[in-house]
């Protein structure tokens, strides 16, 4: 297993960037600003992009892992490796999601406890609504963990 940095041609990963992240102008606003990662165990089996969001806070904006290779430890991996590597840099790995039963667990098995939330995030962001696993994603969940 492999982790490398991707500083060229990001858009090659979008169809892991939308599993993440179902809509492509969302993905827009951040991927270039970013710094990216993927994972690769023989192929691509996932990817991470994280940005500097000022007072020692490193924002995971985006992690996916293919479907086919879930649950099989690479998101917890590729978050592992960013507490690391970070560790020096910044004091706090936050992220920002949707209040859903599929997330919120794995992040909080991953050290992550809820922050604070973004009422109407998705409502007011996204140009439709987004489910996951049969929920209506509304306000954004924002979870920290100390590094």
């Amino acid at each position: 297993m492999r982790i490398r940095e991707v500083n060229k041609n990001k858009k090659q990963f979008i169809s892991l960037l939308l599993l993440a992240d179902e809509q492509e102008s969302m993905v827009d606003c951040y991927l270039e600003k970013g710094t990216m990662y993927v994972l690769e165990d023989n192929d691509v089996k996932a990817e991470c992009v994280v940005t500097d969001e000022g007072n020692g806070i490193l924002e995971i904006k985006n992690i996916a892992v293919n479907p086919e290779n879930q649950e099989k430890g690479y998101g917890k991996a590729l978050i592992d490796f960013l507490a690391n590597k970070y560790a020096d840099e910044y004091s706090v790995l936050q992220v920002g999601t949707g209040d859903s039963p599929l997330t919120i667990p794995f992040y909080e098995k991953c050290g992550f406890v809820r922050s604070h939330k973004i009422p109407n995030f998705f409502t007011d962001n996204y140009d439709h609504p987004i489910y996951e696993d049969g929920v209506q994603l509304i306000d954004m969940v924002y979870l920290q963990r100390h590094i």
